[in-house]
């Protein structure tokens, strides 16, 4: 693998992880929204990654032609029950008196985070190796 190779690796695992962020904020931002349907209540939102090892052009299966990375698929909502809580005074209530809460869990959204910004943290460990060692390789023709 070419080592510029390896910074659209990181930089596509960095894209990824940016977008699990913004994910992981939106459900932390509506975790406590109410809705007066079920079907109305806010969905946790799960980004869907792929990890991309193909070859790019057709016929061409050299190395500089690979196409290598991270993938977004899209981003799901999650299929999890919403939280139905009898509130019959809250102006969102329905006839029966229930509002219904989000299905987000706040404590995996946390985990969510901080695993996604180690995983980009790493990425960009990886891009300032990657260039250290290329500057050490010029240096090595002085």
């Amino acid at each position: 693998m070419s080592l510029f190779k390896i910074f659209d690796v990181a930089g596509s695992g960095m894209a990824a992880q940016s977008l699990r962020l913004n994910t992981v904020a939106s459900n932390l931002a509506n975790a406590d929204s109410v809705s007066s349907t079920p079907e109305g209540a806010y969905r946790a939102k799960e980004p869907l990654f792929s990890a991309v090892q193909k070859a790019v052009g057709g016929a061409k299966t050299a190395e500089a032609d690979s196409a290598v990375g991270v993938q977004v698929k899209g981003v799901t909502e999650s299929q999890a029950d919403v939280q139905a809580r009898y509130e019959p005074g809250n102006p969102m209530a329905d006839g029966t008196g229930y509002v219904y809460g989000s299905n987000v869990n706040p404590i995996d959204e946390l985990v969510n985070m901080i695993t996604a910004s180690r995983s980009y943290q790493n990425n960009v460990e990886a891009m300032n190796t990657t260039k250290q060692l290329m500057v050490k390789t010029l240096d090595l023709g002085k």
